[in-house]
């Protein structure tokens, strides 16, 4: 039985040992309205392929695991509904009922992995949740990152999230967390957390190199790396402490809770900056989508 079912394009990638740069679905699904979701898509997708590679956005369509859209395809996602939030727990569900669900970073980094491709770009990733030591709120991203074998280029963890404590369980679990460029990790819209990163590379190639040696040692996970949001694009840090403050104790007013809590929490956010946060978030996806693309090359210049 055939699990991953590539598109024509990421098949032909795949048999040629080009880069292919996996990417999730749940931002179409879950993180914009139609038709920006898909304008946003196909803006993704475009970045990676000026930029050398092939573009695999990953999905549960009608119980099929596909690693790669066709354009058509995108479009019919982009305006279904009802469609599952899909990780590691509960993706094999979707598929085994015929259902259709979009890939979280934690479900993308499995279909990645078993398509055989080693990069994947996203937005940012989950973490622990502020309360988590009551809670015990902790996004399944973190624990993939120490399974899957899969170099994931994220702007940091969302800005939502606790992050000293997402750096901790990262290195509990054996993760490297990488920043590019800079010597501190980024906070999702803001270019800097205040907290200074576990390891800095400068390069796409640096950073292939070291995805290689992780396999070769045999190490198990993959590797993250924190690209900061260009310059131009970045909500300061102290701009959204409060904003954050605000949105949080409006969801907690609210009783939202579990995997309602990201989602509402962004559009909460989007309101109070006025749109700002999702022009930040469209901004740093597509320069990670860039930065994952080089590295996706630098993998396949090591292969050769």
């Amino acid at each position: 039985m055939t699990i991953v079912t590539p598109s024509p394009a990421v098949a032909t990638a795949l048999a040629e040992k080009r880069p292919v740069v996996a990417l999730e679905s749940t931002i179409i699904t879950h993180g914009m309205p139609w038709p920006q979701n898909l304008e946003v898509a196909r803006q993704v997708e475009a970045t990676v392929r000026n930029n050398g590679a092939e573009p695999a956005t990953i999905a549960v369509i009608d119980g099929t695991l596909h690693v790669g859209l066709t354009d058509e395809q995108l479009e019919a996602l982009a305006q279904a509904r009802g469609v599952a939030k899909l990780s590691r727990a509960d993706m094999a569900v979707c598929m085994s009922q015929g259902r259709t669900g979009a890939t979280t970073v934690a479900a993308t980094m499995i279909a990645a992995k078993l398509a055989g491709i080693s990069v994947f770009a996203t937005g940012g990733i989950g973490g622990v949740h502020k309360g988590a030591e009551n809670s015990f709120d902790i996004s399944a991203d973190l624990q993939e990152l120490s399974h899957s074998e899969v170099t994931v280029v994220a702007a940091g963890a969302k800005a939502i999230l606790d992050l000293p404590k997402t750096l901790e369980v990262l290195e509990t679990l054996g993760v490297p967390v990488i920043a590019y460029g800079q010597d501190q990790v980024p906070a999702f819209w803001s270019r800097e957390a205040g907290l200074r990163a576990p390891l800095r590379m400068d390069t796409a190639k640096d950073i292939a190199k070291a995805h290689v040696m992780r396999g070769r040692l045999g190490l198990p996970g993959g590797q993250l790396v924190t690209n900061p949001i260009p310059q131009d694009a970045e909500i300061a840090r102290e701009t959204l402490a409060p904003i954050i403050a605000e949105a949080t104790r409006d969801a907690h007013a609210h009783g939202i809770s579990g995997k309602d809590v990201t989602p509402y929490l962004l559009q909460r956010i989007f309101e109070l900056t006025d749109g700002r946060s999702l022009e930040a978030n469209i901004a740093l996806v597509l320069n990670n989508a860039r930065l994952a693309a080089e590295i996706a090359q630098e993998m396949c210049n090591i292969d050769a």
